[in-house]
């Protein structure tokens, strides 16, 4: 059976004003997300789960893998690498940090070459450093997504040259992105470069908007005749991240501007709210069958969510669990959903975990919960 017990988050009173949501921004693009990577919440979508080619963002996880093989010992900052001429072959009209066949060059370089200027040499150089052949790197590049949950992307290579079944999302950039930016913060902090100088040849970062808005410091820019301009950008605001990604604009520059609007929007309707400190017991629930008949839930890290601009008042909550709750119960089990209303439409649903482990009872204080529950 289900047991639902109302949490009132707020008390109103007859004249406190109600708040809608904020009308999303029309932009001159042809998908794009808002995304809010404290709460972890879609702001804005349009078009969001559409599969389209990545072109050069496909670089956000070629990243991703790359630092962690760093982070695991399987690479160095300062290991040269030699180019192969594989690896340094031309592929169309594509960026490149000019390297050369045989010539080492420090992986720390490359990633700056990655990360600053969108180069492909340097995404295959590293590509072959991590997994011996791009192939078998773009097999890695899968499997983190997988992981990170992005429903609609797969890829073929580690650069974004077209292939049938090298295709992403608005939506899946966004997450790719949050979890590059939570995961490798140090390294992160690359993408904020105006500018490389490698081989004698100095080149500036493309996204414009870290020349226009100071608190944009990421991430990459993308262009095909087929898809257009596209930019996925983040800012940091009094301490809110908050990634856009717009694809596919008609010019250069407006990709840059409507990623600019996307970001105002979301900082401009848009407040975050503290829900729920880490460990703090949403509730106690009634556990059968071990050392303690209690259990509190909640969340186990400070639980924030994006609310309109003086909408807190309208937020109502109800804890939702499936019973009877069994030992053992052990700490971060999902034992029950809290479904967020606002203004009486359903907003959001969090998943709420045991805080503290509790093992099982002996054999005859779980004979006594076992009588207990058949007669209830």
């Amino acid at each position: 059976m289900n047991r639902t017990l109302a949490l009132l988050l707020a008390l109103c009173c007859l004249s406190t004003p109600t708040h809608a949501l904020p009308n999303d921004p029309q932009l001159a693009a042809q998908n794009y997300v808002l995304y809010d990577s404290t709460s972890q919440q879609m702001l804005v979508e349009h078009n969001a789960n559409a599969r389209i080619a990545p072109a050069s963002l496909t670089k956000l996880m070629t990243a991703y893998v790359v630092l962690g093989a760093i982070e695991q010992g399987k690479l160095s900052l300062s290991k040269n690498l030699s180019p192969t001429a594989y690896a340094l072959r031309l592929q169309n009209e594509e960026t490149r940090m000019f390297l050369e066949v045989g010539k080492p060059v420090k992986v720390d370089e490359l990633l700056n070459g990655l990360m600053v200027q969108s180069a492909n040499d340097a995404a295959r150089v590293l590509a072959e450093a991590v997994a011996n052949h791009e192939i078998a790197f773009a097999d890695l590049m899968n499997a983190q997504a997988k992981r990170l949950g992005l429903i609609n992307t797969h890829f073929a290579n580690a650069t974004g040259v077209e292939e049938a079944l090298h295709y992403s999302s608005a939506r899946d950039l966004a997450l790719l992105s949050a979890a590059l930016i939570h995961d490798f913060p140090e390294a992160y902090r690359r993408y904020a470069q105006r500018e490389f100088k490698y081989n004698g040849i100095n080149q500036l970062n493309r996204n414009r908007l870290l020349w226009l808005d100071p608190f944009v410091d990421g991430l990459q820019t993308a262009h095909t005749d087929g898809t257009g301009f596209s930019l996925v950008s983040s800012a940091l605001r009094d301490k809110r991240r908050l990634i856009a990604v717009v694809l596919g604009t008609d010019k250069e520059n407006l990709r840059s501007t409507e990623s600019q609007r996307l970001l105002n929007h979301g900082y401009k309707e848009f407040e975050l709210s503290l829900l729920y400190r880490a460990d703090q017991a949403v509730s106690t629930l009634r556990l059968w069958k071990g050392t303690e008949h209690q259990v509190q839930v909640g969340f186990r890290e400070d639980r924030y969510i994006t609310l309109p601009i003086g909408a807190r008042a309208q937020l109502r909550a109800k804890l939702e669990t499936k019973q009877p709750l069994l030992a053992p119960a052990l700490a971060g089990q999902t034992v029950g959903t809290l479904h967020l209303h606002l203004n009486g439409t359903p907003f959001l649903d969090l998943p709420v975990v045991v805080l503290e482990s509790v093992p099982l009872a002996n054999v005859f204080s779980r004979g006594v919960d076992a009588i207990r529950l058949f007669f209830q």
